[in-house]
């Protein structure tokens, strides 16, 4: 058998394999959602939480007409600011996310616990 047959096989199988992985991979909502790093793991585990907001972050939120969407958007596109965060607590550590939001540079403090989420401050920068 020649190399070049050799090839047109080779690429004929590899072209059928890749179609058929793309049918059966494709269909079952399999995907890589960037959650590979520890910012994204955190942020996605704070995003799972039920969301308690203390009187003081409302209040900042309220003088600057922000709501909890605003929020919503910095967990998902926020970035982890781990110098700045206590994660050497047992039970619920404290994270500081920094992002921006509708053109505001916001910057929060949240606490996370087992069972939820409690946003502690939220500052403009």
């Amino acid at each position: 058998m020649s190399l070049a047959k050799r090839f047109l096989y080779y690429f004929g199988g590899f072209a059928i394999g890749i179609v058929l992985l793309y049918f059966f991979i494709g269909g079952s909502g399999a995907s890589c959602e960037y959650d590979y790093g520890p910012s994204a793991r955190t942020l996605k585990n704070i995003r799972l939480k039920e969301r308690v907001f203390t009187n003081a972050s409302l209040d900042v939120m309220t003088a600057h007409q922000l709501d909890t969407a605003a929020i919503t958007t910095l967990l998902k596109n926020g970035d982890v600011l781990f110098s700045e965060s206590n994660t050497e607590l047992d039970s619920c550590k404290i994270y500081v996310i920094q992002g921006k939001v509708s053109e505001m540079a916001l910057k929060i403090s949240v606490e996370n616990c087992e069972k939820q989420v409690t946003v502690l401050s939220v500052q403009l920068n």
